[in-house]
């Protein structure tokens, strides 16, 4: 039995970490309803979330030294469970470095060229210099982002899709970044920039509809993968590959403290198989400014009834490239389409899209410019 003035102490230090645990619960409850969260939120959140993760461990920390002082004797420490760490994950078995494989057989799916985790660079850089040093380590990339391995037959068939408005320095950081990666996961893919132009406020989601209907032009691809210009991953151990869609790939960000702002969340990096795209209709259309559009999707994906995976622990960690300019305005009539999600997935998304692309390939990648407008997505009012 713990001595009385050991119980004190004990009740007294948890029952602080308790109250602080509520409060950072409440800001959790009022921050984090789906749908209904912006960015700033989110690092709210986040941050809330950490804090209370530190005060924890200090509070383990504390009491392990309260507990071991009170009961050392010979040297012998008392008998008492100090782990408040979360179980950690069951590390995947990965092929050994001397492993070989013939270019006939289909390509295997953890590597020993993947190695986990990665050094993340930042630094701006011209595309030109990242074309010239990609193509000098692996001169098969073929002209608008293609690639595929010549010693496996490759698994999957991937289509990278990027978003882009007014983001240059973000991109040639990017591909140095994700070229490589993929090269060593021997996935085929290619890269697919969908760049808007025009006046009217950015529209993430139709975007992602042009990517897709432009891209199945190219190749029938097995898989999509939806991914913003500034998100760099940081393990290669995160497999772009199209067995586990749909698929939410960013699920610790650093800007969000390496945690998942709420369950519901599907930003960042996703991917779905063309068959899942096409069953849910694509994206929304109706997403104008930043925000929702992520969620929507998700509502879409529930709806037919799959089920999203994330990567295991440590696998899913992402950074972001800090911007530099003034970001997109934020989209207020949001959360009036995302109560009205099911309703409109029948009718706005892939059926309803109309546009007039102008397409350019680069040595890395393949441009679609496109200037969106209302018009190109008509649908009847569903308020």
């Amino acid at each position: 039995i713990m001595p009385t003035h050991l119980r004190f102490r004990r009740r007294s230090f948890l029952g602080l970490v308790f109250l602080f645990s509520l409060s950072t619960s409440a800001l959790y409850f009022i921050y984090s309803a789906p749908g209904i969260v912006n960015e700033y939120l989110f690092m709210v959140q986040a941050t809330g979330i950490q804090i209370k993760q530190n005060v924890r461990n200090i509070g383990a920390q504390v009491l392990e030294q309260v507990v071991r002082g009170g009961y050392s004797l010979n040297g012998t420490d008392y008998a008492y469970d100090f782990n408040v760490s979360e179980s950690d994950v069951p590390v995947t078995t990965y092929l050994p470095g001397g492993f070989t494989y013939l270019p006939a057989q289909i390509c295997p799916e953890r590597l020993p060229s993947m190695k986990g985790r990665l050094e993340v660079n930042m630094s701006e850089i011209a595309l030109e210099e990242v074309e010239r040093f990609l193509l000098n380590s692996e001169p098969s990339m073929s002209l608008g982002g293609h690639w595929k391995p010549t010693d496996c037959v490759p698994h999957w068939k991937v289509a990278i899709l990027v978003p882009f408005r007014n983001r240059h320095e973000h991109l040639p950081i990017l591909l140095r970044h994700l070229v490589p990666t993929l090269q060593r996961q021997r996935l085929q893919f290619a890269f697919y920039v969908v760049e808007q132009v025009g006046d009217e406020p950015f529209n993430r989601a139709m975007l992602f509809n042009v990517g897709f209907r432009e891209a199945m032009k190219d190749l029938d691809w097995d898989c999509l993968v939806f991914h913003d210009v500034d998100h760099l991953l940081e393990n290669d151990r995160n497999y772009y590959g199209c067995g586990d869609m749909p698929r939410h790939f960013a699920v610790k960000l650093n800007k969000y403290s390496y945690m998942l702002p709420y369950n519901e969340f599907f930003g960042g990096v996703s991917g779905l198989t063309v068959e899942q795209f096409k069953k849910i209709n694509g994206f929304p259309n109706a997403f104008w400014g930043w925000g929702g559009e992520d969620d929507d999707l998700w509502n879409r994906v529930q709806y037919a009834n799959y089920t999203v995976s994330r990567p295991p622990g440590e696998v899913g960690r992402y950074m972001s490239i800090p911007h530099h300019h003034r970001g997109e305005v934020q989209f207020l009539g949001r959360y009036t389409l995302l109560r009205r999600s099911k309703e409109r997935q029948g009718l706005d998304g892939l059926n309803n899209l109309h546009y007039s692309p102008l397409v350019s390939r680069r040595l890395l990648y393949t441009n679609i410019s496109v200037s969106l407008s209302r018009k190109l997505a008509p649908i009847a009012d569903y308020y």
